[in-house]
């Protein structure tokens, strides 16, 4: 698992949007967290799956930005847009398996026709009875 530099992080202390009443508008609790990913100390291979991420938090000059306002404190605050962005470089991190391309046995292959042949058996039963009058 990586560990991300604080060093790297900025943070912006910002009002809190919603209710709260009236302290919502005098104290900066909510949190701004800016990421630049081509200036980090990450790993190549994680920078280049992070910036290829598609993620709506990533912008195109390649900064990962966060908001975090669920808590009132602005310690929590930051607590929390910490871990959802360590959260965002593990997924990052983790390699996806390389598929192998595979061909389907031919028991499966009957397995399938008999079950099409079956069905078509079935719905052909289904049909006009011609009776004689």
């Amino acid at each position: 698992m990586l560990r991300i530099d604080p060093s790297e992080v900025e943070f912006t202390a910002i009002r809190a949007q919603g209710a709260g009443g009236q302290n919502v508008n005098k104290v900066s609790n909510a949190v701004h967290l800016r990421f630049d990913v081509a200036a980090s100390s990450l790993p190549e291979a994680v920078k280049a799956r992070l910036l290829a991420h598609g993620d709506q938090r990533i912008s195109e000059q390649g900064v990962i930005v966060i908001k975090a306002q669920t808590s009132r404190s602005l310690e929590q605050n930051k607590a929390d847009a910490l871990a959802r962005l360590q959260a965002l470089v593990n997924a990052a991190a983790h390699v996806p398996k390389a598929r192998k391309a595979t061909r389907p046995t031919l028991a499966s292959k009957q397995r399938r026709l008999a079950g099409k042949a079956s069905r078509s058996q079935i719905k052909q039963g289904r049909g006009r009875v011609s009776g004689s009058e």
